[in-house]
């Protein structure tokens, strides 16, 4: 028998065993074995139905046919498919028997295949045919590879199921197959060693299976130590390899990967010759890229560029434009006439596929309706070195949206997302609204912003329609708030529950309880905030959509706080001085329509009962008393970042409010200044006392609170994103008199976790410095409580690089590295924007949808924290577990 494999037998070889089988005949008087195998071939359809002998071939009448050898094929099925018949006459050896064969063979159902003559009667040849069935793959097992699941998908990609035929071309394939992949991944010592072990089937008995054993090697990645370029006169070596993604290694990329892979080879030299093009080479081309191994370890490149001559644009005249005037056009376009040559540009000018909102003459089409506007770019004069092109435009029909669907979501109810849809049906087509789209779901948080997808389906041209379909992939928008962090100011703690997609008219519907009524867009906050001077309880209650036709934002907030007296400084608490602080918000917030409809608008009234209790810092002098705290905060917010929250690739927003409180002074007729000289407000020595005239200036707190905060996202390239970020903030009054309240003030340094709000005090983030240490530089520090009365100024300037590791739903993580800088000030007098607390470091977040976002910075302070001689404040670590920045 012979093994398994599929053989291919030229003519001479069939005949060739035709001539033996006479032999034997002649000599022997056995059976005629007639063995023949034909080349594979999938034009072939059809065989001879006449009969021709080969060599001393002699003519019987067929008698019975029987089938043997392994098969779980029906024996008549098998006859039947011959094509042969009882009784008819045959030459053997013959065409007939040989088309037979090849027939069978053609099926790739078999390993091998005889015909045998096992009796002749009265010049009747009874035939056997002899069929072993190519055997089925059972199960794959992969050695060399540890994990499961990377087995799975290596059995998966290499298309290693069960029930395949397993034939020696394909054992062979397989392993070419193998090899290539590594190889293309620069596994260039690939090793690939595939056994076959035989199993018995139980379930026949027949059908013949085997077990693939794979032992897979794949040895160390190669790396290059030779790259050699030639041909380039304009361009340097450096230049060109700057451009490269693949490089060379030499001893100033020690730290940089240098290892080869196929397609990072392929984008280097698209690279280049993109470079050449964007400045004027519009026929430069590799004419030899070579890879030669060196080594076990290493490879070397040899390239041969061709420059060709440097051209300039020509004439740019526009065809088929009925919408827009050329002088229109020509102001997207922005190429003149001489300028050098950029076909990189000139595509990008066309339709730049990398920015879905970017400013080309295919987005000015298709945001104003022309979905089916074809724009090609055609040379139609090259004289010298110039090129003059014409710009053809196929306007075609206005588009408009039919049906507008979304799937996916299981569990945010449709009307929360068609609300925020900026396309309906019979609404003119807009790819512009279709991008805002999904950056709006993204931001939602409800959804997988990397997996949000708009999909076109019916689209007809003739008449001008097509229906889109949304496609969600819901994400964890509730989460277990477990926040800390550890800085200058000890451990802080959050125990809480934040429901971001919460039903409120859920909670009497025990069918909407899995296991929390949800799916409504709304915001339900619970938080519990401690650390070793304070307790804080809060709610939070949060309506995007107020009325349900409308984006306007309403909510409420409720809290109580207990804190105590903290010395920063020695980093020590007072339990027996406190004072307790209630207080709640309601605000709404409206998106504007003009200048643009990323503006929000917002307003909120608050108010805050503060009750001390033999508590006393620097900025007041009553120990025991109650103030008021009763604002109004006008905020003006834009927000145009990219889809993912967490993640932005772009875009900014700013937001700068102003926190208000009535101006009693105005209108309640008290001489601040003469309370010392006011007997009601004196002891009983007649001295001023100090905790009534205090009492009595801020019983109700009158002050204005401005801030302003700006960030930038700006893409790199590929996803290395730079955060830039600005932060002012301004305290004052309106009564010099009456002064500066002492409460709602900045607080600078540290981890900023602590950035809760309690008597309106705001802890600015500052890494590189212990929490809350930070104090205006021209202040003399007379005793330790003045590390915590704040500032009445602020500034903070922050530049921020981030790459992420991976953007899954189940978890997002990305490494940053940070330089910033900040101060505070007690006065106008004092401000300067340019004297900084500076800092730089390094960190990782992690965000997982239950818990929120994770991480921790190690932040080197340069400057020396005021009221202290040492130098720079060196390393500091800040944790940071729920908080968002």
């Amino acid at each position: 028998m012979k093994p398994l494999s599929i053989i291919k037998i030229e003519k001479e070889d069939l005949e060739k065993q035709a001539n033996n089988s006479i032999n034997a005949l002649m000599n022997n008087k056995l059976l005629i074995i007639c063995y023949c195998l034909l080349l594979i071939s999938s034009l072939h359809t059809a065989y001879a139905q006449n009969d021709v002998p080969i060599a001393n071939a002699k003519e019987y009448t067929l008698g019975d046919i029987k089938v043997i050898g392994n098969t779980s094929y029906n024996e008549q099925t098998i006859i039947a498919f011959t094509g042969l018949k009882k009784g008819e006459k045959l030459y053997i050896p013959g065409d007939r028997l040989s088309n037979v064969i090849q027939k069978l063979w053609d099926l790739g159902l078999f390993s091998d295949i005889n015909f045998y003559v096992s009796k002749i009667e009265n010049n009747t040849a009874q035939l056997e045919l002899e069929i072993v069935e190519v055997p089925e793959l059972n199960k794959t097992v992969v050695k060399g590879i540890k994990k499961p699941k990377k087995q799975a998908a290596f059995i998966k990609e290499h298309k290693l199921k069960k029930g395949t035929k397993v034939t020696e071309n394909f054992i062979a394939t397989t392993k070419s197959g193998i090899v290539n992949k590594y190889k293309e991944k620069g596994f260039f010592n690939t090793d690939v060693d595939i056994q076959t072990v035989n199993i018995k089937d139980t379930t026949t008995g027949e059908k013949p299976k085997v077990n693939l054993i794979l032992n897979l090697d794949k040895g160390q990645k190669v790396k290059i130590s030779k790259l050699n370029i030639e041909g380039n006169e304009v361009f340097s070596d450096g230049k060109i390899r700057r451009k490269m993604k693949t490089k060379r290694k030499n001893f100033l990329r020690f730290w940089k990967r240098s290892k080869y892979t196929a397609e990072e080879f392929k984008e280097s030299k698209k690279k280049v010759v993109d470079f050449y093009k964007s400045k004027g080479y519009r026929d430069a081309r590799f004419t030899k890229d070579s890879i030669y191994k060196i080594d076990d370890k290493n490879i070397g490149l040899d390239l041969a560029i061709e420059e060709g001559d440097k051209y300039y644009f020509g004439d740019i005249s526009f065809l088929g434009n009925s919408v827009y005037t050329d002088q229109q056009l020509r102001m997207v376009l922005g190429i003149d006439k001489g300028d050098v040559y950029n076909g990189v540009l000139l595509d990008k000018k066309i339709a730049d596929n990398t920015k879905p909102d970017a400013e080309d003459l295919t987005n000015l089409y298709q945001n104003n309706g022309y979905l089916f506007s074809q724009i090609n770019a055609v040379e139609t004069k090259i004289y010298n070195d110039t090129i003059d092109f014409e710009i053809r435009i196929q306007e075609g029909k206005i588009a408009y949206f039919d049906n507008i669907t979304v799937k996916g979501n299981d569990r945010t109810h449709d009307r929360v997302i068609y609300r925020n849809l900026r396309t309906r049906p019979g609404q003119k087509y807009s790819k512009q609204d279709v991008v805002r789209t999904i950056r709006e779901l993204g931001q939602l948080g409800f959804f997988d912003a990397e997996q949000l997808s708009p999909e076109f389906k019916n689209v007809n041209p003739q008449a001008g329609t097509l229906d889109l379909e949304y496609s969600v992939v819901e994400s964890g928008a509730s989460q277990i708030e477990l926040q800390g962090g550890y800085g200058g100011g000890g451990f802080v703690g959050t125990l809480g529950l934040s429901l971001n997609n919460f039903s409120l008219r859920g909670i009497f519907d025990k069918d909407s309880y899995k296991p929390l009524p949800m799916g409504d867009g709304q915001s339900l906050s619970l938080r519990a905030q401690a650390s070793s001077y304070y307790q804080t309880y809060s709610l939070t209650f949060s309506e995007p959509w107020l009325g349900g036709k409308k984006p306007i934002r309403l909510t409420t907030s409720f809290s109580h706080t207990n804190r105590y007296y903290y010395d920063f400084y020695n980093r020590d608490t007072d339990r027996s001085r406190r004072f307790l602080i209630t207080g709640g918000s309601v605000g709404v917030a409206k998106r504007l329509t003009v200048p643009d409809d990323y503006f929000t608008l917002s307003a909120a009234i608050s108010y805050q009962h503060y009750k001390m209790e033999n508590y006393q810092i620097g900025l007041f002098n009553f120990p025991e008393g109650t103030s008021n705290n009763l604002a109004l905060t006008l905020g003006l917010s834009r927000d145009n970042t990219y889809t993912n929250p967490i993640f932005p690739m772009g875009g900014s927003k700013f937001s700068i409010t102003a926190k208000l409180t009535p101006p009693y002074s105005m209108f309640n007729d008290v001489d601040y200044a003469g309370l010392a000289d006011d007997p009601n407000y004196q002891d009983k020595d007649g001295n001023p006392d100090l905790a009534k005239i205090d009492q009595k200036k801020y019983n109700w707190l009158e002050y204005y609170k401005i801030k302003f905060n700006g960030d930038w996202y700006t893409n790199l390239f590929a996803k290395l994103v730079l955060r830039s970020s600005v932060e002012y903030g301004f305290l004052g009054s309106y009564n010099k008199d009456r002064g500066v309240p002492p409460f709602e003030r900045f607080l600078l340094g540290g981890d900023g976790l602590s950035n809760f709000t309690l008597d309106g005090t705001e802890n600015i983030r500052l890494r590189g410095y212990r929490n809350n240490t930070l104090i205006p530089r021209d202040r003399e520090v007379t005793s330790s409580a003045s590390y915590n009365d704040g500032a009445t100024i602020y500034n903070k300037y922050s530049l921020e690089l981030r790459y992420p590791i991976t953007l899954k739903p189940t978890a997002s993580i990305y490494t940053l590295v940070f330089a910033e800088g900040g101060a505070t000030f007690d006065g106008f007098k004092d401000f300067n924007p340019f004297e900084l607390n500076r800092s730089a470091g390094f960190g990782i977040r992690i965000f997982m949808p239950a818990f929120g976002l994770l991480g921790i910075d190690f932040g080197y302070g340069f400057d020396p924290i005021p009221g202290t001689n040492s130098g720079a404040n060196g390393w500091e670590t800040h944790f940071i577990i729920g908080q968002q920045f």
